[in-house]
């Protein structure tokens, strides 16, 4: 379990006396904000756009990794930044969970920043032990129903997108599983190979290569829409679960109040940054769906996410851990 006292704490330190507003200019570098460790899908897609958002914003844009707590210590290093423009944060998913796992914040996630753009969305696989004997989601649905409790599932932590992503498909489809949660996605996936977990989301930049050497095998993705990769792994939306999805993605916000001018001149380096080519290569090498959208839109995601992603922790009674 996170303690309170650390994590509050930690959250708190210097929230109540905000920096003043600097200008924006060229002899200052921007601040973007991973409020996850390094070697992670945020940290990944930060690194991947500082360097053409540098060439776009005429400043360097320098990626800081505020790892703990789930994202929420980053994310209270930009809730109490000036709403200046030089500092922005990227985060995941888990944006819109906190606020439902995580009691006594010093800030409030539905008013503490200002949504700028869904960057990312990272598409996950459900995928199973090769020897498992099934070959498609109503097979594997239909053989766990006869096993009721006596089979477990694999995530990169709890009430992460992998967790989030098998707890909706168990209750929807009303299968009981035991849930094992590891740190990381990494050990996950060597238990999943190894025939110690029935089944694991995993995003594709982490299970595709599995899948393709057949040391996995993949039953459904959990995008609308199917994998340009894995063409012939249905969706589990198509496979009798109509509008099912749940995926990782990661979005762009500033602190509250940051000006319009603001957030468009950081829109537009979005934009610019995922039509960048070298961007885009590496977004299709790792399995990841380039968005860009619009500020409004995706403030509507946000709310949207937040009351979904809310609902669900609390149906299945998830918890930190």
């Amino acid at each position: 379990m996170i303690r309170r006292e650390f994590l509050i704490t930690g959250l708190t330190a210097g929230l109540a006396a905000p920096a003043l507003a600097q200008g924006w200019s060229p002899t200052r570098s921007v601040r973007l904000i991973a409020p996850y460790a390094p070697g992670g899908g945020v940290d990944t897609s930060a690194r991947l756009l500082a360097v053409p958002m540098t060439s776009s914003l005429g400043q360097s844009v320098v990626v800081e990794n505020r790892g703990g707590a789930g994202g929420a210590i980053g994310a209270a290093e930009v809730a109490r930044a000036a709403p200046d423009g030089l500092t922005v944060m990227i985060d995941a998913l888990a944006h819109t969970v906190n606020p439902t796992l995580m009691r006594g914040l010093p800030f409030d996630y539905a008013t503490a920043f200002t949504p700028i753009s869904q960057v990312l969305v990272w598409p996950q696989i459900m995928i199973v032990p090769p020897n498992l004997p099934v070959r498609n989601l109503e097979e594997f649905v239909a053989y766990a129903k006869t096993r009721p409790g006596q089979l477990t599932y694999g995530s990169s932590g709890n009430a992460t997108a992998a967790h989030l992503a098998s707890a909706l498909l168990l209750r929807r489809a009303g299968l009981e599983m035991t849930h094992v949660p590891y740190r990381g996605g990494a050990p996950a996936l060597q238990d999943l190979v190894g025939g110690n977990l029935t089944f694991v989301f995993a995003t594709v930049a982490s299970a595709l290569q599995l899948a393709q050497e057949g040391r996995v095998r993949a039953l459904a993705v959990s995008s609308l829409t199917r994998l340009a990769a894995l063409p012939d792994v249905a969706t589990v939306a198509e496979q009798g679960f109509p509008n099912y999805e749940l995926n990782e993605w990661n979005g762009l916000y500033g602190p509250a109040g940051l000006p319009a001018p603001m957030v468009a001149r950081w829109y537009d380096a979005v934009k610019v940054a995922l039509a960048d080519p070298a961007v885009r290569g590496r977004l299709d090498a790792l399995g990841a769906i380039p968005v860009g959208s619009a500020p409004e839109p995706f403030a509507a995601y946000v709310r949207q996410q937040r009351e979904a992603m809310g609902a669900l922790v609390r149906e299945t009674g998830m918890e930190l851990g």
